[in-house]
């Protein structure tokens, strides 16, 4: 049997269970994942390898309805996603009454790709009857050309693994592009940042995270080779916000910074001294230049 190499793209709409799909595909944090949607900026890739293939997954931003700048970038990097790709999984929350109302705009660009679609049913565990899985498939299957459907809980692992098989049956033939032991393209300045990220949409309530983008400003070894320190600028849009993110006494703070470095010690292997500095930037995602310097460009990509 020759060797499968391929890309395989996960498109949804936000909280979808996209991110968690990614990580229970890989078997490795790829992903930051919290309650929240739109909590996933940036294309990220995810890779597993095995004997006989090697699958680049991309997880991408929930397609919706963009209400700043950073948000039609990305949705555009989600739309890019369709022609990149040698298949799209389409991920779609089952649990939702409303499905497939709200999907129109994804099933559209769908049905303009000759890619292959497999729909990952996702959240079956939050249902109680079989027959609205079945209903969902049956309006769906109406609607796009689905090479195969495939009813998971992503948070679970249930259904996974039939997802990573389909994918696999379905990629060309081609030799790896990655190290067997690489599960991610992604820099350790970015997975710090992404870490930092998620804590804050975990720990801080309603639209405060998403006014907040984080910047790993100083990654660099201490006198003791066996420390790292990271100094993190977190950007949000007003002093009101910051007063929060800080917290009484920089309770909330400490809480973010702590419980970031817990992780990103596990992750990198190493004690971490790790310094956060909060600062307002108005209107940051509206903020060409600034969205450029925080590494993404017009086309939603992340240098």
């Amino acid at each position: 049997m020759k060797y499968k190499t391929g890309y395989a793209a996960i498109v949804g709409r936000p909280n979808s269970g996209k991110s968690t799909l990614l990580n229970s595909l890989t078997g490795e944090k790829v992903s930051i994942i919290s309650p929240k949607p739109q909590t996933t900026r940036n294309v990220l890739r995810g890779i597993y390898t095995d004997d006989q293939s090697q699958v680049i997954f991309v997880d991408t931003p929930g397609i919706y309805k963009a209400a700043n700048k950073l948000g039609e970038i990305m949705v555009k990097n989600a739309e890019e996603a369709f022609g990149n790709t040698d298949v799209i999984i389409y991920i779609a929350d089952a649990s939702r009454k409303d499905l497939p109302g709200g999907e129109e705009y994804i099933i559209s660009l769908l049905k303009n790709t000759k890619k292959p679609v497999i729909l990952a049913l996702n959240k079956i565990d939050k249902l109680s009857s079989k027959t609205v899985i079945l209903k969902t498939i049956d309006e769906l299957s109406k609607k796009v050309d689905l090479t195969e459907v495939i009813p998971v809980s992503a948070l679970n692992n249930d259904g996974t693994a039939l997802i990573l098989e389909s994918v696999k049956k379905l990629l060309p033939e081609g030799e790896k592009l990655y190290p067997d032991d690489m599960y991610t393209d992604q820099t350790e300045r970015f997975i710090v940042s992404e870490i930092i990220r998620e804590k804050l949409f975990t720990e801080l309530k309603e639209e405060i995270p998403y006014g907040t983008q984080t910047e790993v400003v100083s990654f660099k070894e201490k006198t003791d080779p066996d420390i790292i320190e990271i100094s993190v600028n977190i950007y949000c849009e007003k002093k009101s916000h910051k007063a929060i993110i800080i917290g009484k006494n920089g309770a909330m703070l400490k809480k973010i910074g702590t419980r970031s470095r817990i992780e990103i010690e596990r992750i990198l292997g190493i004690k971490v001294f790790l310094e956060l500095w909060v600062k307002v930037k108005d209107e940051w995602r509206n903020d060409i230049p600034f969205l450029k310097d925080m590494g993404f460009d017009l086309k939603g990509n992340r240098s």
